[in-house]
């Protein structure tokens, strides 16, 4: 039986630093609605939430329970934080202190690492570094270079897990190939790359879920604060009040949708899932599909930011297209996590994705008021069918 790990109020204190990366993502996709203003907050968050993952994963199995870990992790706050200011000019100016905080973010992470995996993390370490390295003298470059070192960066990161699964397989067959060797941890054979790569699975179920669910959370309430900020100085009218709890209503539509089912039903599926399967598992729910989660609530809210202060004029296609598809994405990312996780059904959800998408005509044809509108009476009446039409919805296993 696993003994229980909960979050600590260090990761708690770390997640609210990083969520400010997502406030200044919100910022700058505000400022320019267009697709080089996508393209670079989709680099970006990228490359950011890559090492968020691994901090998440490194206090799973290192606990941030001593004062050396503790400073380090605060240090790595720093780094994030850094990163976060120089997020609205990360593809200009600020692209070195980008690179910069992003080069001491993946070292700190790696000797935090070293106390559990000993010179077994070189395996991942390299790969981090040669990433953040790329993303480091991008900030030397403007223009196609600075992107191409950017992809770059993706590529290389997008590569450790094929790497470190394939090295693993090959250490595994070379150690079966042995007359019952016993793999020795730590040495720099294959047979401790296997090791490492069972370490880096056998992590706490309930952790893992707790970590992701109170990232989502500090997300949801870092939008609406952006959502508050982008009323700026105009006075509160009775439009103004009303436009703001329709925004409220879809954000807590969209936190409904993980929290009240899918949160419980994660864990359940970690705590039956062999550990060593586990990190696996881990990266393609909580990265690969919460990438899209955690972008879809930036755009909604660098929606809302636009159209707040406009709610009775057409939209332009840009704040239209950052509401419904801020929400879009959302549930394209929703989706896949329940994919991923077995979690059932996905037709009512993916109808909201496509409904949701068909609201951009809405406001650019009438106003933005009437386009919160419909993303409300799409998004509720989904969880109403969920609701109506899937046996056993009402006995909620999630947080709540």
């Amino acid at each position: 039986m696993e003994t229980p790990h909960r979050v600590s109020t260090l990761e708690l204190f770390f997640d609210l630093v990083f969520v400010f990366t997502i406030t200044q993502l919100t910022v700058l996709l505000a400022d320019d609605l267009s697709l080089r203003g996508a393209g670079q907050v989709l680099l970006i968050f990228t490359v950011l939430f890559w090492m968020y993952g691994g901090y998440a994963h490194l206090t799973n199995q290192v606990p941030p329970d001593r004062t050396v870990r503790r400073l380090l992790l605060i240090l790595a706050m720093g780094a994030f934080l850094v990163c976060a200011l120089a997020v609205p000019t990360a593809f200009g100016a600020g692209g070195v202190a980008f690179g910069l905080g992003y080069v001491c973010v993946v070292l700190v992470h790696s000797a935090l690492y070293t106390q559990a995996h000993g010179s077994g993390v070189l395996w991942f370490a390299l790969p981090n570094t040669l990433c953040a390295l790329s993303v480091l003298a991008a900030g030397f470059f403007d223009g196609p270079p600075a992107w191409g070192l950017w992809i770059l960066a993706l590529l290389i990161q997008f590569a450790v897990p094929q790497l470190v699964q394939r090295v693993a397989a090959s250490g595994a067959a070379s150690a079966g190939a042995g007359a019952g060797a016993e793999p020795v941890s730590g040495s720099g054979s294959a047979a401790a790359v296997t090791t490492v790569s069972d370490q880096l699975g056998g992590m706490s179920a309930e952790h893992l879920v707790e970590r992701h669910g109170l990232l989502l959370i500090i997300v949801f309430g870092e939008s609406v604060i952006a959502i508050g900020i982008g009323t700026g100085s105009l006075p509160l009218s009775a439009g103004i009040a009303g436009g703001a709890f329709l925004a409220l209503a879809v954000a807590s539509a969209l936190w409904w949708m993980y929290f009240v089912r899918d949160e419980g039903r994660a864990e359940q599926v970690f705590a039956a899932t062999a550990p060593e399967k586990r990190f696996k598992l881990a990266m393609l729910a909580y990265y690969y599909a919460f990438l899209p989660m955690l972008l879809g609530i930036a755009a909604f809210a660098a929606g809302v930011k636009k159209t707040i202060g406009h709610l009775g004029e057409h939209l332009h296609t840009g704040p239209a297209l950052a509401l419904a598809g801020g929400v879009a994405v959302y549930l394209a990312g929703d989706l896949a996590f329940r994919a991923v996780l077995g979690i059932g059904p996905a037709r009512f959800r993916a109808a909201a994705l496509v409904l949701a998408l068909a609201t951009v005509p809405v406001g650019t044809g009438t106003a933005g008021l009437w386009q919160l509108v419909a993303l409300v009476v799409v998004l509720l009446g989904a969880l109403g069918a969920e609701l109506r039409w899937t046996p056993g919805c009402t006995a909620a296993t999630g947080s709540g």
